[in-house]
């Protein structure tokens, strides 16, 4: 075969090798779908709701004004978040101890119908050096009381860790160098009522680290110089709105 002839020949395979490549269907191209969350939603709450706050002066409110103890805001997120009624009754006063706790809840003898029931309650305990066994006795009376007052339900009931006092002004100027053992004692008050609610299924929410950012944040304290401010309290309830939210939930 002359050389013309064979080169022309090449041409005209690799002409027609090229024109069935380009022929071949080239591969799908594939796209991720775009993640779409669904929209957050509270969980459904009963129409009206009842809500009973137990404690002392940290429950009260001392030294900030009445709708700023964090009872009333909890109450007003609620109602903010749900399309509901809700009742709060206080039953609390500055100094209380457990004891006196027990003997008012006596006295009062409010009815056992609360959706939700939140229970602060220790530090003057500590305060007036009572005999730590005399929480150790009264805090599982307070839960039982509590979740009697919940319908009998434990899911309704909320307790609150205890405020350290010895990282406000007032703890500082009273105390010095003895605030050491204000926080000692308090973690001793605070690690037995949590225990003792994790054991008996009863949710246990802590703020003490909250207050005690109080002498490097002195907005997170009242007034007073001793007190949580409406700042503070407001942490309080945003630190509870979720164990709150089960504790409601139809």
């Amino acid at each position: 075969m002359k050389p013309d002839f064979k080169q022309i020949v090449i041409v005209i395979l690799s002409g027609f090798l090229l024109s069935c490549s380009s022929d071949e269907p080239s591969s799908p191209t594939t796209t991720t779908p775009p993640v779409v969350n669904p929209p957050t939603t509270n969980p459904p709450i009963s129409s009206s709701v009842n809500y009973l706050a137990l404690g002392d002066s940290y429950t009260i409110g001392q030294s900030v004004c009445e709708t700023c103890r964090f009872p009333e805001q909890l109450k007003a997120s609620l109602n903010a978040m749900y399309s509901s009624t809700i009742s709060l009754k206080i039953i609390a006063t500055t100094g209380w101890t457990t004891s006196n706790l027990l003997s008012a809840i006596e006295s009062q003898k409010p009815e056992s119908n609360y959706d939700l029931v939140t229970l602060l309650i220790g530090v003057n305990n500590q305060y007036q050096h009572k005999s730590f066994s005399v929480y150790e006795k009264e805090f599982p009376e307070l839960v039982s009381k509590a979740i009697m007052l919940a319908k009998g339900d434990r899911k309704n009931v909320v307790v609150i860790s205890i405020p350290d006092y010895a990282y406000t002004p007032y703890g500082q100027s009273l105390f010095g160098q003895q605030s050491t053992t204000i926080s000692a004692e308090i973690d001793q008050y605070n690690s037995f009522a949590e225990n003792y609610c994790n054991n008996n299924q009863v949710a246990f929410v802590s703020i003490t680290d909250i207050t005690r950012m109080g002498l490097s944040n002195p907005n997170l304290v009242a007034s007073d110089g001793l007190h949580p401010s409406q700042t503070a309290y407001k942490m309080f309830v945003d630190r509870m709105m979720p164990k709150v939210k089960i504790a409601l939930q139809n």
